[in-house]
């Protein structure tokens, strides 16, 4: 069929050679010059000894040489892992352990805490360091320099016969809990994240020359700037699926709300991909201060996925720029995409529940506790999934495994992430938000997502998160910990009580706030609720009223 990741890289190449590919920084890729290092990486790697199903981790913040990394490491059949560029010592242990990594690409900045865990990873025993302008020595780790590895490698693509089962792996870290690896066959990812179906008419590419096809029918490419980290499955994808159509792929080494505007009026970015508020609000709030400073005319789309995109956001977004679209997508590292919905100035998205009302994506349904699809317009809640394209499985994982990919009594397989949702009467989805982090109030289930989403419009409130504390009365009461738009002036209980009761029941209000001077998230935007718990809880004795 020829999905292979890097097949279908090498197929985009051969159709735009001189298209340009890449940029980040002052580093400008063609397509040949792109598919060139990869093929030199790939041969320095092969000439170390490694090939089919080594695991070789990526740690770095954005950068040109991380995509390359990637794509090389695909070339030679071998699996690149994602590591979190923010994790410690103890962590970097588990995760380098549990990968089972042999080899390293990272940037020179987190040499001393790679140094410092490779003794308990005896198996880790190569590293290319890329040059990040930090001053630490790669000596220091026995690392080799990109550069040097690259320099007398071949330049020519490796001579392997690659398959559609060649594995792909993303390691995420949730809500909740250490790192798991999702494994995927390079096929089924393909067509779950990698632009094998249609997003608008949820058609199925059926060979894998059409994508290319598209690249040498377009003489324009499309200009995407690619914000959040490439450790996270949302960035990896919207880059990739850019790439094999022959599009232009920009990334910026670090958030920074002006740089990205200014890259956007620079590079003339057609389509934005961002993570939902945590980029949103920044964004919004320096085009806010300064509305006439960038040139932002080539911009038609911000895309946003993995996290919630709050209703007050989206509509900021589109009030600076009316003539631009919001796609807002659900879905996961586990599921692929399971929905999307399109808004433009003046409609109003309509948000059942913590996250948007969605156009289901191609095989995503809704299960009742029977692992039995709920027909649309029943009202009943059950848990979002999808069958069709899934991955394997967790890797070294089995119970997880069982636990989240399923059996339907007529024998379908499906992936279940956690999700709850309701299927409604047109066929639509309205997710309503994580049952891990689901708060059980007088036998009622309140979605921290939900409240959070009318949180965050109140003008007071900059970013929340919403958890259950003990209550000996209900059992669990709601508890919002807000990070306030001005330390000095934050809002009150009472405020946000009056806020939330013009558009939610009054037993999902807020019975306690907590103020902190910031809301904990990846550097996707992920919550972090375990974190919020903590806080709300040592702030809260509980309640018996």
């Amino acid at each position: 069929m020829g999905f292979n990741i890097a097949d279908l890289f090498e197929r985009a190449v051969d159709a735009v050679p001189g298209r340009l590919a890449l940029v980040c920084g002052d580093r400008r890729l063609t397509y040949r010059e792109f598919d060139t290092e990869a093929n030199q990486l790939a041969d320095h790697l092969r000439a170390e000894g490694f090939g089919h199903g080594d695991h070789i981790g990526i740690h770095g913040q954005n950068s040109a040489e991380w995509l390359v990394a990637m794509v090389a490491i695909f070339k030679i059949r071998a699996v690149p892992i994602n590591i979190n560029f923010r994790y410690l010592e103890d962590e970097l242990a588990y995760l380098f352990d549990n990968a089972d990594l042999v080899a390293l690409v990272h940037d020179r900045a987190y040499i001393d805490r790679i140094a410092a865990v490779r003794a308990k990873v005896p198996g880790l025993r190569h590293f290319i360091a890329i040059d990040d302008g930090s001053d630490h020595d790669p000596a220091s780790l026995g690392a080799i320099e990109w550069d040097q590895a690259i320099a007398d490698a071949s330049p020519e693509r490796p001579d392997v016969a690659r398959s559609d089962d060649d594995h792909y792996v993303i390691y995420t870290g949730g809500t909740t809990g250490m790192p798991k690896g999702v494994v995927w066959r390079h096929e089924d990812v393909f067509y779950a994240l990698g632009g094998g179906v249609d997003a608008y008419t949820n058609e199925r590419i059926t060979h894998g020359h059409q994508l290319a096809e598209k690249a040498t029918a377009t003489e324009t490419p499309m200009v995407s700037l690619n914000i959040p980290p490439l450790m996270h499955g949302a960035a990896q994808w919207g880059a990739l699926r850019f790439l094999f159509e022959g599009n232009t792929v920009v990334l910026v080494p670090r958030f920074d709300a002006e740089t990205i505007w200014s890259t956007i009026e620079a590079e003339r970015v057609n389509t934005i991909v961002i993570t939902g508020d945590a980029m949103a609000r920044p964004l919004i709030e320096s085009l806010q201060a300064q509305p006439d400073r960038w040139d932002l005319s080539s911009l038609f789309v911000t895309s946003s996925s993995a996290v919630v995109f709050s209703p007050s956001l989206k509509e900021a977004l589109l009030d600076l720029l009316p003539n631009t679209m919001v796609i807002d997508a659900i879905g996961s590292s586990e599921s692929g995409m399971n929905g999307m919905v399109i808004q433009t100035k003046g409609q109003t998205a309509n948000h059942g529940g913590g996250g948007p009302t969605v156009r289901a994506g191609r095989d995503a349904v809704v299960l009742d506790e029977n692992l039995e699809p709920l027909a649309a317009g029943t009202g009943i809640v059950g848990r979002l999934a999808r069958g069709g394209n899934i991955p394997i499985g967790y890797y070294k994982d089995p119970e997880k495994t069982a636990a989240n990919f399923v059996h339907a009594p007529d024998g379908t397989r499906y992936v279940v992430a956690g999700d709850f949702a309701l299927h409604e009467s047109d066929g639509t989805i309205t997710l309503l938000g994580r049952g891990s982090v689901c708060i059980n109030s007088g036998g009622e289930k309140i979605y921290p997502e939900e409240v959070e989403t009318i949180l965050k419009s109140h003008p007071g409130v900059y970013d929340v998160l919403v958890v259950g504390v003990p209550d000996h009365r209900w059992g669990q009461a709601v508890c919002a910990v807000v990070q306030p738009r001005r330390l000095d002036d934050p809002p009150t209980l009472a405020e946000l009580d009056a806020h939330s009761r013009t558009q939610l029941a009054a037993f999902k209000t807020p019975r306690h706030l907590v103020l902190v001077e910031e809301i904990r998230r990846s550097p996707s935007g992920k919550p972090d609720y375990p974190w919020a718990t903590r806080a709300a809880e040592a702030a809260v004795a509980p309640s018996t009223a």
